[in-house]
């Protein structure tokens, strides 16, 4: 009945479904939720666009990407500037001159240098084996200490120097007066919300929610040639090699109608270990919002087990070891594509994501000696 089945109605199924649907080919996509999107769903609470699943904040330098998620939504030039909150101490994000200033009360680039410096000899380490060793040698003690040590050991629920290093490379330091967190030449949000552009890409193809494909497999794999799958590996193969680990999330949402703005800013990160949740997100924020209410989202991290939403992959050693024993089947598979976030065990961003699914539909159908 179709060509293929796609599991997951987030990023990379729904642009693989609309892709290869455009190429004349025949797709059902599923959806265990009740809704089209996966994780950067939106839906309107009080005429507030709010990410039900945490912030999403698209961003690219590849001009390709930009116009590709443009062709289905308008974007607004939302620029991501955080900010952390250490136990009422207020610093900007991502680390800048106006974060080391308020610290440190340096004012030159070469000051700020000069600090850091002194704290990385202190610590005396030559090559770093974990975050929190990797973090230090960026930034110094100071900082990992009030912006990053309790955020991070809150976020992945283990200790910073239990983590690998790569995690911290992600993050910018920059010796300018530049609150702007990403360095890409394209950022903003979708004017109406994340939905629209799921909507737009999905909306000549058949589409079912409320299917969980595990427990109508056999079924449900029947209909289609081939399987593209965006769920966790593990869980496709029936944990037979064990359980993968992650990262979880609780949003706790509230409408506020007391104030029209609740905290001045979109996101707010809390770094200290006390505070329970990560950040607080204001969604009126993202699209300049001039609501006479507000809506605001606490984001509680924990670790993942079943019934919960698997958020973020775990890649330590002995995750990375079992994973790779998934993906020597994975790759044996001739009616299966693995894609995504969970499929692949990988951190992507949004534009990557794309970027992977648009690669696939090429590799996927240049096989085919009709096209």
């Amino acid at each position: 009945m179709y060509n293929y089945l796609v599991i997951g109605s987030g990023l990379f199924g729904s642009v693989f479904a609309h892709e290869v649907t455009k190429r004349g080919k025949k797709c059902l996509v599923i959806d265990r939720r009740n809704h089209v999107g996966g994780n950067i769903f939106t839906e309107q609470i009080e005429g507030i666009n709010v990410h039900k699943y945490g912030a999403h904040i698209f961003h690219t330098n590849n001009k390709r990407i930009w116009d590709y998620v443009n062709q289905f939504a308008k974007f607004n030039r939302y620029t991501n500037t955080p900010v952390a909150n250490y136990k009422g101490e207020i610093y900007n994000l991502p680390f800048n001159m106006n974060t080391f200033n308020k610290l440190w009360g340096v004012i030159t680039p070469e000051e700020a240098k000069q600090k850091i410096e002194e704290q990385r000899k202190t610590a005396n380490i030559s090559t770093p084996n974990n975050l929190e060793e990797q973090a230090i040698s960026l930034v110094g003690t100071d900082i990992y200490e009030k912006l990053i040590k309790g955020y991070t050991e809150k976020q992945w629920g283990r200790s910073a120097k239990e983590l690998p290093p790569f995690i911290i490379r992600r993050l910018p330091v920059r010796f300018t007066y530049d609150n702007n967190y990403f360095n890409d030449k394209y950022q903003g949000i979708p004017i109406g919300g994340y939905t629209g552009i799921i909507k737009n890409m999905l909306k000549d193809i058949d589409v079912r929610l409320n299917v969980d494909f595990f427990e109508h497999r056999e079924e449900l794999e029947a209909l289609a040639d081939k399987v593209v799958f965006t769920g966790m590996v593990d869980q496709y193969y029936e944990y037979r090699f064990g359980v993968l680990d992650y990262r979880s999330l609780q949003f706790e949402t509230k409408v506020i109608d007391s104030t029209d703005n609740f905290q001045g800013n979109a996101v707010i990160n809390y770094t200290d270990r006390e505070t329970p949740y990560t950040r607080i997100i204001e969604h009126k924020h993202f699209e300049f919002g001039t609501q006479d209410t507000t809506v605001i989202t606490e984001e509680y991290p924990m670790e993942w087990k079943k019934n919960l939403e698997p958020y973020y992959p775990i890649n330590n050693e002995k995750n990375n070891k079992i994973y790779k024993k998934y993906k020597e089947l994975a790759d044996k598979e001739s009616k299966v594509i693995f894609g995504g976030r969970l499929a692949t065990y990988k951190y992507y961003d949004m534009h990557q994501v794309i970027a992977e699914a648009l690669t696939t539909v090429h590799r996927e159908l240049l096989k085919s000696p009709s096209n």
